[in-house]
This record gives C-alpha cells, structure tokens and sequence, in this order.
C-alpha cells in the first residue's frame, strides 16, 4: 500500500512562459508571433499564392516544374525501352522527355512505344493539364485583381481650424488619370482601456469625419475630424494618448469610374506620427495663367504654425 508524505510539499516559482515559435504577423506595426493554431498551407494555399511577391511565386512555379519533371523522369527510366528514340541516353533522356510531355509539345523524335510509356505519358498530361490551368488561374487572379494606388501621408497634424481643434490627415489619388467615383472614408481610434472592475481590453472607438465622403476623388482629400466636447480626443494631450497606446486607422474606399473595381486603402499612424501645432504644406499652387500644379514631394511635408503665420504675413 503506498503512503503518502505528510511533509508540505515544495513551493515551485512559476517561471515566465517560453516563446514558442509560430506564425509572425504584423499589427499596429508591432510584430505578433500567433501561435497554438495548427498551419494548413493546403487549406491556405490559395491565399499564399495571392499574397506572396512575384519573384517567389515564380520561383515556387518553377521549382514545381522541375520537380514533377524529375519524378516523371524517374517514372520513364525504371522501365527502358519504354520511350523511343531516347535522346540523351538514361535519366536525361527521361527528363527533357517528360518536359516535352508536360508542355505538349512532341516534338516526334521521343514517344511512347510501349503499354507502359502511353499509361506513365497519359497520367502526366492529366495532371500537366490541371498545373497548367493552376498556374494559369493563379497569374490571371493577380493580374485582374485592384490594386488601390492611395497615399496617405506619413503624419497627422492637429491644429486650429475655424476655432475649433481639429485632427486632420493627407490623402491623395495615386492614379491622378483615373477618377475614383463615390469615394468614403472611415477613421477609428484603437487604444487600451480599464474597466471599472479593472478589466483591460483593446476598444475601438469611431471618429466622425467632417466629410466622409467624396464625389469625385481625383487628386488630393484632407480629412479632418473636429475635437469638440463630443469627440473620444477631448481633453487629451499627447502624454495621455501614449498611455492608452493609441492607434488611428484610417480607411479608403472608391470605385474606379474606368473598369468599375472597388479599390481600398488603409494607413495606420501611432501617437508619435502626431504633430500638434503643425500644417501640411501647400501642394496646390495656381499659377497667373489658371494652370493648376500639384506637388507630390511637398506631399509629406508639415510646417510649425507659427512658421506658417510668419510666411504668409510676408
């Protein structure tokens, strides 16, 4: 019969918990590490091939074509005598054989002239011919799909406007030939808050837009959103907005009035892409003839307010 210990059993500290590795995203600009979902690169491969850059896409089509290439090869060389007019000679033969295959291309010289090679050459074009549609699809997905050419700039600046305090970002028509019809906008505030329990959470909070919409987006769009006693800015300063690790989102949606797609674009700015008391620089300027220039290296730019009363009271 087993006994227990009647001696008080240790106390063991609780160490921190060990990273483990797992998928990396990017938030808010921060890099999360997610980890505890299983990876299905089956389930997701879709979504791989879209969001992966060209140049890896390409070379993942390419190392697929060599390796099937190569297993088929290994295929026609287990049984020789299976392809005639081998040319070259053993497994290379085999190779450039399956290629030819692959691309229907048949040349003459090489084909099947046994049971074997047909039933190894008939399996192959079945399965070339579903790759070849992927490929096809995949490229022809990328090539369709709307690319938003919206700008954002790289600071927000909050200064006075007709009295009043106000938020405002810079936007702008990357694609200045092509009108974006019914274009809208959407700004939210993310930031850290307590409940009276004492519960932390990350809360959402919807900033209203002096203008949420644009008929005709072609050039430029300053958003702004008034800090009034109504606004979840009021009464906060830059060290209060730092505290709540506030984030801006700021979303853009248009259709392009040429093909009809929906294009969308978003920007995110932290507390320090602020710039309080400051101005963006003008990008409009009219000329003596009527001509109108905009500037998309000024796009970025911000001036201190004071500089801005001094320039334009000389």
């Amino acid at each position: 019969m087993k006994r227990h210990s009647r001696r008080h059993p240790k106390l063991h500290v609780a160490s921190p918990p060990t990273r483990r590795r797992g998928m990396k995203m990017t938030l808010s600009r921060t890099e999360v590490n997610v980890r505890g979902l299983p990876r299905r690169l089956w389930q997701d491969l879709y979504h791989l091939c879209m969001t992966v850059s060209w140049p890896r896409l390409f070379v993942a089509f390419a190392a697929c074509f060599v390796i099937f290439n190569l297993m088929f090869a290994v295929l026609y060389h287990a049984v020789p005598g299976s392809i005639a007019n081998l040319n070259p000679p053993g497994y290379a033969g085999a190779f450039f054989f399956s290629v030819e295959t692959l691309a229907t291309v048949g040349y003459g010289d090489m084909h099947p002239q046994s049971t074997y090679g047909h039933v190894v050459a008939s399996i192959q074009i079945f399965l070339g011919t579903v790759y070849l549609a992927l490929l096809a699809g995949i490229v022809f997905s990328r090539f369709s799909r709307p690319a938003a050419r919206f700008i954002f700039s790289d600071v927000a600046v909050i200064r006075p406007l007709d009295g009043k305090t106000t938020l405002m970002f810079r936007s702008a028509n990357g694609r200045h030939n092509n009108f974006i019809v019914e274009a809208s906008a959407r700004l939210r505030m993310s930031y850290d808050n307590v409940s009276v329990e004492g519960y932390k959470m990350r809360r959402i909070a919807d900033l209203r837009l002096v203008r949420e919409e644009h008929p005709l987006f072609v050039l430029g769009w300053t958003l702004m959103h008034v800090i009034d006693e109504h606004s979840p800015l009021a009464n906060q300063t830059p060290e209060s907005l730092a505290a709540m690790d506030v984030t801006f989102i700021l979303t853009l949606r248009g259709t392009d009035e040429t093909t009809g797609q929906v294009f969308l674009g978003r920007s995110e700015y932290l507390v320090d892409a602020l710039r309080w008391n400051h101005s963006f620089r003008d990008v409009l300027e009219t000329y003596a003839d009527g001509t109108m220039e905009y500037d998309y290296e000024k796009f970025h730019d911000v001036v201190p307010l004071h500089e801005v009363v001094r320039l334009r009271g000389t």
